[in-house]
């Protein structure tokens, strides 16, 4: 299953730049956008908004704030899931993801992908 993580970062200690090499590790498929250019674990970041096919699971890593820019972006990739890991989360965001029948997890990938819950 694909996952997108959307807010890498090329910054080792960022739990973004984290997020991808646990899912390269665990044997996923990432693509990851961000705003730098770069590449993680073999990951290329994406600085323009990609229509990537067959994404599973968006992995949110976007300050709140921000997150409006992004929400059409995300619904037309139509994933699975959205996960918000801490200091994402934001309730009217997981509300229109209900409403086009995406599942909206407040988690954190990393702690997912340790206990075998991804």
């Amino acid at each position: 299953m694909k996952t997108l993580v959307l807010g890498a970062s090329m910054k080792s200690h960022r739990f973004s730049n984290k997020a991808v090499h646990k899912l390269v590790a665990y044997n996923h498929e990432v693509v990851a956008f961000g705003l730098k250019e770069g590449e993680i674990n073999g990951v290329t970041i994406d600085t323009e908004l990609v229509q990537y096919e067959d994404i599973h699971t968006v992995t949110l890593y976007l300050n709140p704030a921000v997150q409006p820019d992004y929400y059409e972006y995300i619904f037309s990739l139509q994933p699975k899931r959205v996960i918000f890991n801490p200091g994402t989360e934001n309730s009217d965001f997981c509300t229109a993801l209900h409403e086009k029948d995406i599942k909206c997890e407040v988690a954190c990938t990393l702690v997912m992908l340790a206990s075998n819950n991804y």
